[in-house]
């Protein structure tokens, strides 16, 4: 495989594949190779009525740092905020924190885990779900 140069888009799910109903993380985001830098947007969805079973969150941002070492591992970071609707009879919404940890190979598979809204989801699967 070829390593990407440039600017690339990669599109991600984080899922763990242990309970029925767990949220799973959707991630679609820009690469600059050269910087490590990434930004882009996530959506995390779980099998929950409406309007709790989608979390957008518009604008999330990271980098790549690698290990450099023997098999090199891309060590992902991303962070992000989304609004929050407090549910009736509360008036008002907040920002909320949500934030990413991925060790994954140069295909984009491998391991994670994300905590948002006081959850923290751990040995998720990361899967490369970008067409092409």
């Amino acid at each position: 495989m070829t390593e990407p140069v440039g600017y690339y888009q990669v599109k991600l799910d984080v899922k763990h594949g242990g309970f029925a109903g767990a949220p799973t993380l959707h991630l679609d985001l820009g690469v600059n190779a050269p910087t490590g830098q990434i930004s882009g947007s996530a959506q995390i969805t779980q099998a929950l009525p409406p309007p709790y079973g989608t979390t957008v969150i518009p604008h999330v941002t990271g980098a790549i740092l690698h290990t450099g070492f023997g098999h090199d591992t891309l060590l992902v970071h991303v962070t992000g905020q989304y609004v929050v609707s407090v549910p009736p009879p509360g008036i008002g919404s907040y920002l909320a924190h949500f934030s990413a940890a991925l060790a994954v190979a140069k295909d984009w598979n491998g391991k994670g885990s994300f905590e948002y809204s006081g959850h923290v989801i751990t040995d998720c699967t990361v899967k490369n779900v970008s067409a092409g």
